[in-house]
């Protein structure tokens, strides 16, 4: 392995603001985290709200697809007239 030698001296200045920097960083994460997860909980009632709109449309559509089939199975059953 190569020799490095020695370690330099950082300047406390630079310590300073490395320290200070990475304490700005996380405290922009944690303010940011929590505004996108306030929005998102509005986001997901939104969904909530349309998804019961949603399934109600999908219940009706069900409802006639099953009556439209029976029908045609009715027709299809039925003795034809000759």
């Amino acid at each position: 392995m190569a020799d490095l030698g020695a370690p330099v001296r950082v300047s406390p200045l630079i310590r300073f603001g490395r320290w200070s920097f990475l304490v700005v960083g996380v405290a922009y994460g944690a303010y940011h985290q929590n505004r996108l997860a306030k929005r998102e909980v509005g986001i997901r009632e939104i969904e909530a709200q349309q998804k019961v709109i949603r399934d109600a449309k999908l219940a009706q559509e069900k409802k006639r697809n099953q009556e439209e089939e029976a029908k045609a199975i009715a027709a299809l059953s039925a003795p034809s007239k000759k």
